[in-house]
């Protein structure tokens, strides 16, 4: 199963530890967006930051459309633009969007292309 991590905050106010856990999932700029394997490390380390990203499941029909529109060369990083319509970043789903989505997050991906 994959996992689609998108960076919600920005680097001001976050504490060493998080940045780093920040860094080594790959988003260290704000609306940076990573598709990774679902494992119980990669859990560990979003469990850890889940109030700076938003992450869920990440559709095979989305991911395609992600890659065609953001995607460089086979790698799963994807900078992304702010979505459109805004977003509620200081709040966990679902009245925002930090923390788990599940299959919502597809919405926010397709906003954000």
């Amino acid at each position: 199963m994959k996992i689609a991590i998108i960076r919600i905050r920005g680097q001001i106010n976050i504490s060493g530890e998080v940045e780093a856990t920040l860094n080594r999932l790959r988003v260290k700029r704000k609306y940076a967006c990573v598709v990774v394997e679902e494992n119980k490390e990669i859990m560990g380390m979003i469990l850890r930051v889940r109030d700076c990203i938003a992450y869920g499941k990440i559709s095979e029909e989305m991911l395609e459309k992600l890659k065609k529109a953001r995607g460089k060369k086979g790698k799963d990083f994807f900078r992304l633009h702010p979505p459109r319509g805004g977003i509620k970043s200081k709040f966990h789903f679902p009245k925002g969007v930090l923390g788990d989505n599940g299959d919502k997050i597809n919405d926010l991906i397709g906003r954000m292309l």
